[in-house]
């Protein structure tokens, strides 16, 4: 299917560093917990200036979800000895392209007051 081929190309590049010809169309835009970026040369500029946090990542797709025009990869990424990211991604394409990407991972410690309290089981 043509979306499993174009997420597959998308790890790839990212694993060989080759983030300059991701398949990313002009109107790309990237939504995370970190906020949106509309654009790919905005996306790509954002990279470039920071390859040190984006560049140099293991990855381990656990599963996916591929239609016509969208896929779901589920994810775990490392970079180095002591980074580890658990990660499920929308992939949205048109034609060879991405469109749209949102990313779903947890980036810091849980607020004090969104804990779950321990408690013992009733039953």
């Amino acid at each position: 299917m043509k979306s499993k081929a174009i997420a597959e190309s998308w790890f790839a590049k990212w694993s060989s560093g080759d983030f300059m010809n991701l398949p990313l169309a002009e109107g790309f835009t990237h939504e995370s917990p970190f906020g949106i970026i509309s654009g790919k040369s905005a996306y790509l500029l954002l990279v470039e200036q920071n390859q040190d946090k984006f560049l140099g990542y293991q990855f381990e797709i656990h599963d996916g979800f591929y239609e016509a025009d969208k896929a779901c990869v589920r994810y775990t990424t490392r970079q180095g000895e002591s980074f580890k990211m658990d990660v499920s991604e929308w992939y949205y394409l048109q034609g060879e392209q991405i469109t749209k990407i949102i990313a779903h991972y947890h980036i810091g410690e849980i607020r004090e007051d969104r804990q779950i309290e321990d408690y013992e089981n009733p039953s």
